[in-house]
């Protein structure tokens, strides 16, 4: 499997079933022959712009089925795709333009201007006429291989210019293995890509889903009616939700009051969502949660194997390893050290300067920054970011173990701690608090949490905030570097 690349198994795919339904844009529907069909003179063309294999196509447009066409090209060619962020500014963007260098730049109406300022002197068109110009292009010949490089995805970095990581055909294709085994997938199982395109979410668990003959119904990002939609019409695998967009997609299915039918898998990283929360998605859906830990650089490994079936006693939040990878603790103290990776779902390292830079890896396995304490039954329990760490009175504080025990809590919506300088303990803990409509005091949080840490890690102050202002990146994921910033200047 390993030898196999993304465009010869979607292409396999194709031959055997060439009636059946590749892709769905609202009445847009492409079965699995005319889309291969497509891909081929669409890569002859892309070649024709001086897009051959190791060079890069730029694509900013919101999800279409065109985007995903592209990506399918590239990888007929072993080209790569360098997804642009389009929330960014055109400034942000020419950054990113300038680390990739790419051939040509594709982008969509609704982002024309932004790419003109973006791109200016690159080669540019729009996505939609350049894929449609296609057609008249003969077939051109596969030149792909497995280690090429095929999406460049831009990692959310709290601050600076993102990195762009590089994920190769082998990479993408031992994804999909995992993402079939550890999720229980098969050809059945549509997959809705709303996630947009520049994220794994999207791109990513979309061509999976190609390679192993499933249905992808793209949406212009999240669209909740068009999500149930979907998941009353037909059979979907795994729903994938991160947190912040649950809450709107679980409102219209009760809304709906229909009955979702075949979902296996809702949702991704439950240690950030309230239980409640947690719950209700899987009463509602009739699905298993996801208790995932990956990241763009390793896929939906290393820690994605678990799934949480509520309605029980338990509730453990341990991390379970997924198939095909291995493990390793650097630097371990009290049992707690930084998760290191090695295996197929690997990236290939960040494109920098032309060339790709493996230098953030230790002996071939990747740090992933994220602190781990294994447990005796195998599995592991997050600890927090290597980097972001509280040190009070000598002692090191992991903002997961404050937060954790709070989500838990149906009241609470998020929790997020900080921390803050202090001339007595060096730092203390400070938190940030969203309850919604919910009533609960700082007295009754400090409480709780009494009951469950040692008093040096209780917080010095609780601040109740609304969790539409707190401040995120482009993955949704709250930056504490900019809270931080406001308890230490207050």
């Amino acid at each position: 499997m390993n030898e196999s690349t993304v465009h010869e198994l979607f292409h396999e795919r194709a031959r055997l079933h060439p009636q059946r339904i590749a892709l769905v844009e609202g009445e847009r529907k492409l079965d699995y022959g005319s889309t291969a069909r497509i891909v081929r003179s669409l890569a002859t063309k892309l070649a024709a712009h001086g897009v051959t294999r190791g060079e890069r196509v730029a694509v900013l447009s919101e999800n279409c089925l065109e985007y995903l066409l592209v990506q399918l090209a590239a990888a007929h060619l072993g080209a790569m795709v360098a997804c642009l962020n389009y929330r960014l500014t055109a400034e942000e963007l020419v950054a990113c333009i300038g680390q990739v260098q790419p051939k040509l730049l594709l982008r969509s109406t609704r982002f024309a201007e932004t790419a003109t300022r973006a791109g200016a002197g690159l080669e540019s068109h729009g996505l939609t006429d350049f894929v449609a110009g296609a057609a008249s292009y003969e077939d051109c010949a596969t030149t792909g291989q497995p280690e090429d490089g095929l999406l460049i995805i831009f990692t959310s970095g709290t601050t600076g210019t993102p990195k762009a990581a590089v994920i190769s055909q082998r990479a993408e294709v031992a994804r999909m293995g995992v993402l079939q085994r550890d999720l229980h997938l098969d050809e059945e199982d549509a997959f809705i890509a709303w996630a947009p395109m520049f994220h794994m979410g999207g791109s990513e668990h979309s061509l999976s889903s190609l390679m192993y003959g499933a249905t992808v119904v793209v949406i212009d990002g999240l669209d909740p009616v068009a999500i149930v939609d979907t998941l009353l019409e037909r059979k979907v695998g795994w729903l994938l939700l991160v947190p912040a967009t649950i809450e709107p997609v679980l409102a219209e299915l009760r809304g709906r009051g229909a009955a979702v039918r075949g979902l296996k898998v809702i949702g991704c990283m439950a240690d950030m969502v309230a239980r409640a929360q947690v719950e209700d998605a899987c009463r509602l859906t009739g699905a298993a949660f996801l208790n995932s830990s990956g990241s763009t650089e390793t896929g939906l490994p290393p820690l994605s194997g678990g799934l949480l079936h509520p309605g029980g006693e338990d509730w453990d939040l341990g991390k379970r390893a997924n198939t095909g990878c291995e493990l390793l603790l650097q630097a371990e103290s009290n049992g707690v050290g930084e998760m290191l990776v090695r295996g197929p779902t690997l990236f290939s390292g960040y494109w920098r300067e032309g060339r790709i830079d493996r230098s953030g890896f230790i002996n071939g396995a990747y740090p992933m920054g994220d602190l781990f304490r294994r447990r005796e039954d195998g599995c592991f329990e997050f600890s927090g970011r290597s980097k972001y760490l509280i040190k009070s009175g000598g002692e090191n504080i992991y903002p997961a173990e404050i937060e954790g025990p709070l989500l838990a809590d149906p009241r609470i919506e998020e929790a997020i701690v900080v921390r803050r300088p202090d001339q007595r303990w060096g730092e203390v803990p400070v938190l940030f608090v969203a309850t919604g409509n919910a009533s609960i005091t700082e007295d009754e949080i400090l409480a709780l949490l009494q009951t469950r840490l040692a008093r040096y890690k209780l917080p010095r102050e609780v601040r109740f905030v609304n969790a539409a202002e707190l401040p995120r990146n482009t993955s949704g994921k709250v930056m504490r570097e900019v809270l931080e910033q406001t308890v230490a200047t207050d």
